[in-house]
């Protein structure tokens, strides 16, 4: 007999990372995609800024409400039912435009089902890892740096593919294949993860009611309230990813249509951003744990994000932004695996779905501001005044691990003191289910 483990305990693994993979490429389609759709049929940066908001207001949504959801219907069915629904609603986008029944509201309304559907999905695949990761056979901060790993891989071929095929055959064939990445990774969950008691629906201690939900709701809520630190990431990331929505979906595709060259240099920029995120979370994954964790993340969240928006306001070529993305990339991608492993080791199994909720709601709160406030800045101010300003949003907010000692509570796990009790004893946990880094 051989020492290792069976492979079908690495089989459920290697699906959710797998899945998540392919709808992280198909997200990075549409995040390309959309933005310059509109561009070609509208013309409007503050049209593209309303789609933006569109898009991801039901995030947060969806993640106010949805943890307890997750955790009733069953990880594994909330994943597959969510990637079907995007999958739906990207494809009506060409298909509608195609036959001339396409109005501006019908899109505002596709893509705010898109983001109403797809945070559940994500955070259903997230909360899968440590019992996936368990089964496995493998450690807990080495299965969260191959998590973030594949993602930003994933999203860094998604950008260049997306790229290369607007220049080529147009934004409309890029949402078609956006819509058949969902139904793949719809298809790897629901046959690879099949079995698996983490991810399936749980037995509630309370019949089905608005009051047992409003309970369970109220306790990722009250987990999250109850730790400083959490409440430090979660701020911080929200403004992170307010500003990098606008940066995604108006700022860079605004920059790339005016002064670079055009949607190829969008699916360049996007993928070495990417491809620096790959390296990064890889270089953590097999060095990081050498080091202080709120030293590497103090160091690298600060060079992950403001440096962009200020080239790209003062340069007009692409050599100069390429360089700072793929070097703000590499910092950016040892932001998750800190992050990520935190949560893993403090936040308890039980509760894990609920927590995840309350801390997607809160660090994209910002979200549909940021897309909202590009498009009208850009139109009001210009696309270089808007550059510098939610640039400097950006850096002031990546300043709070240097200011507030809550964030000291990173470096060493605290002992949970019970898996029903909202709260930990001193700082809390430092976690985060959305990336901080979406570009």
């Amino acid at each position: 007999m051989g020492g290792g483990r069976p492979a079908r305990h690495r089989t459920p693994f290697a699906a959710v990372l797998a899945a998540n993979s392919i709808s992280t490429a198909g997200t990075s389609l549409t995040l390309i995609g959309v933005p310059w759709f509109v561009l070609e049929t509208t013309g409007s940066a503050a049209r593209a800024g309303v789609v933006a908001f569109c898009a991801t207001l039901p995030i947060v949504v969806a993640a106010l409400v949805g943890g307890p959801v997750i955790d009733r219907v069953g990880r594994r069915r909330v994943a597959v039912a969510s990637d079907t629904v995007c999958g739906a609603a990207v494809a009506a986008v060409p298909l509608l435009h195609h036959a001339g029944a396409l109005e501006f509201w019908m899109l505002c309304a596709l893509m705010a089902l898109n983001g109403l559907a797809h945070t559940p999905g994500n955070t259903a695949r997230y909360v899968l890892v440590p019992d996936l990761a368990e089964h496995a056979g493998t450690t807990l901060a080495r299965a969260a740096s191959l998590f973030d790993a594949v993602s930003r891989g994933a999203r860094m071929v998604g950008a260049a593919l997306a790229g290369v095929l607007i220049a080529v055959v147009g934004a409309e064939t890029v949402l078609l294949l956006d819509a058949a990445t969902f139904a793949l990774s719809a298809l790897l969950v629901a046959a690879g993860v099949r079995g698996v008691r983490a991810a399936e629906p749980r037995k509630a201690s309370s019949p089905v009611s608005l009051r047992a939900y409003r309970a369970e709701l109220s306790e990722g809520y009250a987990y999250l309230l109850g730790n400083r630190l959490l409440l430090a990431v979660v701020v911080m990331v929200m403004f992170m990813n307010g500003t990098d929505q606008g940066w995604n979906a108006v700022l860079l595709p605004v920059h790339a249509e005016g002064e670079l060259g055009g949607a190829t240099d969008l699916g360049l920029l996007t993928a070495l951003f990417g491809a620096g995120g790959l390296t990064g979370a890889l270089l953590y994954g097999a060095v990081g744990h050498r080091f202080s964790r709120r030293a590497v993340f103090t160091v690298c969240v600060v060079l992950c994000g403001a440096p962009r928006f200020v080239v790209a306001a003062l340069t007009g070529t692409t050599v100069p932004l390429a360089v700072t993305m793929a070097l703000g990339g590499i910092a950016g991608g040892m932001l998750n695996p800190i992050l990520t492993t935190v949560t893993y080791e403090r936040v308890p199994e039980e509760l894990r779905s609920r927590v995840s909720g309350a801390l997607t709601a809160g660090c994209e709160l910002a979200m549909p501001v940021g897309g909202l406030a590009a498009g009208l800045l850009v139109e009001g101010v210009g696309a270089t005044g808007a550059l510098l300003a939610m640039g400097g949003v950006y850096f002031l907010a990546t300043l709070s691990p240097l200011v507030f000692p809550a964030w000291r509570g990173m470096e060493v796990p605290k002992p949970q003191v019970s898996s029903s009790g909202p709260s930990l004893p001193g700082p809390g946990p430092a976690a985060r289910t959305p990336r901080p880094s979406a570009s």
